[in-house]
């Protein structure tokens, strides 16, 4: 009995740690009227919601939603060749420019947000790349590190062979790829997106330097309403979306990894019977 609640107790724990910070955005957010010293809301309500439609929540988590899926896209298709090189060498006695891969990869972690982004803003201008495209690309760097590492660690999972084996079998070198490798990869595939994602979801700075603010996301949005007085529950609105969408990306994801998993363990039975 002891070793069955031990777990139990365990994520009891986490879902409170995560969850309770969240109990009073939620009632920030349907309040009408909350003063001190009442300990709920006096008065409850939708005005937080119009309120922030007025302010353009809609478009916001649309521009975030867009960066973020766009960001993720390109830092996994990056990273797969970057974690392949330095998971799979084809050439041997290469250790020195893996590891010099490795340290320009991990650049963009070590190095501030905000100094990256000042030093780089002023080449962009000159350069005169719309500044969405450059906040694409700004990100994507920044995202790079943590999917190159994550698929890193699912390319070693595996054994380097699968692919040769398909190409004995005759499939081309894409075709290996795509209908061998990467669905092999899928368990890390998915939690390197969802981290580019989460940075292109959730970036303030980089956005803020290099647009001049003039390109509106969900954070900038609510950064600009946390400069206001008064505004709790707008607040309490923006912070409940830009938290519950990543958790429905979250969800999304273990419900097509659970998916995925039960279809594998399915045609593997069907092959032993």
């Amino acid at each position: 009995m002891s070793r069955g609640w031990g777990p139990r107790l365990v994520v009891a724990v986490l879902v409170l740690w995560f969850v309770f910070p969240l109990v009073p955005v939620v009632m920030w957010s349907f309040a009408e009227r909350w003063t001190f010293p009442a300990v709920l809301p006096q008065q409850w309500g939708l005005r937080g919601w119009g309120l922030a439609g007025e302010a353009g929540v809609i478009p916001a988590v649309t521009r975030s939603l867009v960066v973020g899926s766009v960001v993720a896209a390109l830092s996994v298709t990056l990273g797969l060749a970057a974690a392949r090189t330095l998971a799979w060498p084809r050439v041997p006695g290469r250790s020195a420019w893996r590891f010099a891969l490795g340290i320009v990869l991990l650049a963009p972690v070590a190095l501030p947000p905000f100094a990256l982004a000042m030093g780089l803003d002023v080449l962009l201008l000159r350069l005169q790349v719309p500044g969405a495209v450059a906040l694409i690309a700004l990100l994507t760097v920044f995202a790079l590190p943590y999917t190159t590492y994550t698929l890193r660690a699912g390319f070693l999972a595996l054994d380097a062979q699968i692919e040769d084996q398909a190409r004995m079998l005759g499939a081309g070198p894409t075709r290996a790829f795509l209908t061998v490798t990467l669905p092999a990869l899928a368990p890390a595939v998915l939690p390197a997106a969802f981290l580019a994602f989460l940075i292109g979801w959730s970036d303030y700075i980089v956005t803020v330097v290099i647009t001049g603010g003039r390109f509106t996301t969900l954070p900038v949005l609510l950064g600009s309403a946390a400069s206001r007085t008064g505004n709790e529950p707008v607040l309490g609105v923006l912070s409940l979306v830009s938290t519950a969408l990543p958790l429905a990306v979250v969800l999304l994801g273990g419900f097509i990894m659970r998916r995925t998993t039960s279809r594998e363990t399915t045609v593997e039975e069907g092959h032993v019977s």
